[in-house]
Parts: C-alpha cells; sequence; structure tokens
C-alpha cells in the first residue's frame, strides 16, 4: 500500500485527498520507487484546478527523488538500490511508492541529497533546455527574467550569472528583490513599484533585451512584449498570474519582427540521450557549485492543500517540498 494525494473534481486545494492506494509489482519497464522527497510545481495547481485538464480521478506531481525498491522486466539501466530522481512521466509523485516507467529516470550522484533532487529536477532541467536550447544565451547578453526569486528563476539567475550574463529580474517585494540580487540579478526591477519596460529600456540604452523569459502570464504579457529589441524572443512558459491573452501574430511585426514560443520540457527530454544530457548539464553546475539549491520550505505529504495555497499566494520564495 501507498500513501497519495488523489483529486477526484478539479477545483481549489481542497479537492486533494490523501488516500490509501493499492499497488503491485513493476510489470516491464517499470520500476516500484520509494520516494524520499517530493517537488512541488505550479503545473501541479494547473493540473489541480482544471487550467490543464487531466482525466480523473488522479494523482498528482511530476517530480520526485528516491530508492528503486524493484524492476521489472527489460530494466537495465537502474537496478535495487540505486539513488534515482525524475521530472516527467505519468501523474502520481505526490505519494510515498509509486510504480513508475523506468525510462523517466536518472541516477543520482551521491554529492546530491533527495532534498535537493527533489527542488532542482523539473525546474533545472526547465532552465537547462530554455537558455541552452529555447534561446540559446551568450556570455556577455542581457536578458529579462520574470520572477527572479522564484524556485525557476533562483536557478536561472545563478546558472545565467556564472555564464557571464547581466540579468534583469522583476520581483513583487523588496525582500523578494534583495535575494534576487544575492543570486546574482546586476538589475532588479520591483514591477509593483517601478515602470518594468522604461526601465529595461534605461538598462539596455534603449535597445530592448534580445530575450524574455516569462512564467508570470497574464500581467506581465504587454511588458514583455515591450521590453525585447528587435527580432527578440519571448519565451513564455508560465501562467502564474493567469493565461497569456489571445493576440494576432501581426502584433510580432508591428513589435519588431518579434519570436514568440511557448516550449514544455517534456518535448526537450523525449529521447534517453536528451534526458540525460539535460541531467548532466544540470548536475555538473551544482557540482561546480554555480548552483546552490535547498528547499525554502518543507511540508507532510498530507499537508499537500496548504502547499499549494501558498504557492498560489505568490508569497513564497525559491523551492517547495513533500516529505512523505
Amino acid at each position: 500500500m501507498s500513501q497519495a494525494i488523489r483529486f477526484h473534481r478539479h477545483g481549489g486545494p481542497e479537492v486533494l485527498q490523501l488516500e490509501q492506494v493499492l499497488i503491485g509489482n513493476p510489470g516491464p519497464g517499470e520500476v516500484l520507487l520509494q520516494h524520499a522527497a517530493i517537488g512541488i510545481n505550479f503545473i501541479d495547481t494547473y493540473q489541480r484546478s482544471g487550467l490543464y485538464p487531466v482525466p480523473l480521478p488522479s494523482g498528482l506531481g511530476s517530480e520526485a527523488a528516491g530508492t528503486v525498491l524493484a524492476v521489472g522486466e527489460g530494466v537495465s539501466h537502474v537496478a535495487v538500490g540505486d539513488r534515482v530522481a525524475y521530472a516527467g512521466g505519468p501523474l502520481g509523485a505526490y505519494s510515498s511508492q509509486r510504480l513508475i516507467p523506468a525510462a523517466v529516470l536518472v541516477k543520482l550522484p551521491d554529492s546530491i541529497s533527495y532534498e535537493v533532487a527533489a527542488c532542482i529536477m523539473l525546474q533545472g532541467m526547465t532552465v537547462e533546455y530554455l537558455i541552452r536550447r529555447t534561446f540559446a544565451v551568450q556570455p556577455g547578453m542581457t536578458v529579462l527574467w520574470h520572477a527572479a526569486a522564484g524556485g525557476v528563476g533562483q536557478i536561472a539567475v545563478q546558472w545565467l550569472a556564472s555564464m557571464g550574463v547581466r540579468v534583469i529580474g522583476t520581483v513583487g517585494s523588496a525582500a523578494k528583490g534583495e535575494l534576487a540580487r544575492q543570486l546574482g540579478c546586476a538589475h532588479v526591477i520591483n514591477y509593483n513599484q517601478e515602470d518594468v519596460v522604461a526601465r529595461v529600456r534605461e538598462i539596455t540604452g534603449g535597445q530592448g533585451v534580445p530575450v524574455v523569459y516569462d512564467s508570470v502570464g497574464k500581467s506581465t504579457f504587454e511588458m514583455s512584449l515591450n521590453s525585447l529589441a528587435p527580432r527578440g524572443t519571448f519565451v513564455s512558459f508560465g501562467n502564474a498570474s493567469g493565461a497569456v491573452p489571445a493576440f494576432e501574430p501581426l502584433l510580432l511585426s508591428q513589435k519588431g519582427s518579434l519570436f514568440f514560443t511557448r516550449p514544455k520540457l517534456g518535448d526537450y527530454v523525449a529521447s534517453r540521450s536528451e534526458l540525460e544530457a539535460s541531467a548532466q548539464a544540470l548536475f555538473e553546475r551544482l557540482a561546480s557549485g554555480a548552483i546552490r539549491v535547498q528547499p525554502s520550505a518543507r511540508y507532510a505529504l498530507a499537508d499537500a492543500a496548504q502547499a499549494h495555497r501558498d504557492l498560489e499566494s505568490r508569497r513564497t520564495t525559491g523551492s517547495l517540498i513533500l516529505l512523505p
């Protein structure tokens, strides 16, 4: 038996329930995994609320770290007793144990704790593909990153700063601004007190930035567009304030022949080689000390609903985890 968070209807955090779930032995290509730490991500709230509808009833969560308890037929790259982590695969990470396709698992170096892994896999590999493959950021560039003190933002700021990139980070409070500076932001803009576009233009000598990374969505859409240099790239990868409004493609032309993309991690780690390469790049940054991550808050598995409330309030910074 496993304890698992499940929901039978879409809605607010109150729909999340702790249930006892019967799990069997791993089938071909599967692994039975004992979770040690579980990552909480904004996409979990979208799936719970119905913004990203999922078939019901459903488990929740797509990131965790733990120990392999048993392997099914045909599994060769992990073995019983291995420390592993994952970001992806079927929903169900909010659980004490689960069956999961072995294909999504990567071995975890001994130097990385389960808690750090649960904070870093989805967010860290997201940063990897965003800054290396969605738009290949180069040393010396200036980029705009919204929510610089959030979980993804904290990793991104550190990674980019270590590359010699000048990061302009937006935040919603003075405390978050100070954190963003400590992480490596060259410039911090409080969007509740300052005109973001005007400040970006001032910082860049009127040019704008070649790329904007925006996980906030509705409330930052216009400022993101208006902060870009001609032929700049708008990378939209989240909806923390609501979905990006519909717009006519002609707007991109009018703003300077801009590019707009809405990527997701799954399409960038679709093959085993891509998954391994993304995880390895992340682990190397951790090993070098370029990125330092610790969970900012820990919750019991039974308190998943409260964790969602805290996350959606946008009062949290950094990464949140569940401990089964």
